[in-house]
């Protein structure tokens, strides 16, 4: 799949792009699982009657039925998951500080990204010619991610109080750049959480759209559709010229 600009004016004068972090920079799921299995496999030396009862499927389970229970930090995943396992360590009996060391275990984990192939090279491209900012409701830590130094700031929905599509986030990269959000554009997999939200702030549109998905009906276009980073860079390059 080529990349698809719906109008190379919507563009001009951009000078910060925004990128989600999750799905749009490296796949999320293989690194969420690989980080369970170790803090699971941990539980079973350090907690033993603990690992018994839940397997990872239902410590999910539990993480997910705190999220509902506690809307108001629904957004704050790093600390809906260390509720969920001090509620846990609580019932069974266990340490109070299990949880923190189970939630530092996956945190640690959760930074162990592997970019897709392309990212590197362009996020630094892309940095020489734009300010780049990262936003995500993931709770993954930038610096500690192969690509630390690749971003001017780095924003999580836990820090700024609210998840995308909320604007936030954008306006926390705002904030810290001094770059209005009408000279910005945000780049992201999700057509609600991305796109849509930043329509609804005010910024241009990017679709990552790296499986070749059908853009829903019901939704407005981005302004502009790309398969990966490189053909980000190739059409923000030609938009220039």
């Amino acid at each position: 799949m080529s990349w698809h600009l719906a109008d190379p004016r919507r563009f001009a004068g951009v000078r910060m792009l925004t990128f989600d972090l999750d799905d749009t920079l490296w796949p999320c799921f293989p690194t969420i699982h690989a980080a369970e299995r170790e803090v699971h496999a941990w539980l079973e030396q350090a907690a033993p009657v603990l690992a018994e009862r839940y397997d990872i499927d239902s410590l999910r389970e539990h993480r997910m039925r705190v999220a509902r229970e506690n809307p108001q930090i629904a957004h704050d995943l790093t600390e809906i998951r260390l509720r969920s396992y001090r509620e846990l360590a609580e019932q069974h009996g266990l340490p109070a500080e299990l949880a923190q060391q189970a939630n530092s275990i996956f945190r640690q984990a959760r930074n162990r990204v592997t970019p897709y192939e392309e990212v590197v090279d362009a996020l630094r491209a892309l940095g020489r010619r734009y300010v780049l900012v990262a936003v995500s409701n993931g709770n993954a830590q930038i610096e500690h991610t192969p690509l630390a130094g690749c971003f001017a700031h780095a924003f999580m929905a836990e820090e700024v109080g609210a998840a995308k599509p909320d604007p936030a986030l954008f306006h926390a990269a705002s904030a810290a750049t001094g770059i209005p959000l009408e000279r910005a554009a945000h780049v992201g997999d999700d057509p609600e959480r991305d796109v849509l939200a930043a329509q609804r702030a005010g910024l241009r549109s990017v679709w990552v759209n790296r499986e070749g998905r059908d853009w829903p009906r019901e939704l407005a276009p981005p302004d502009l559709q790309v398969p990966d980073l490189n053909a980000l860079r190739k059409a923000l390059w030609r938009n220039e010229e």
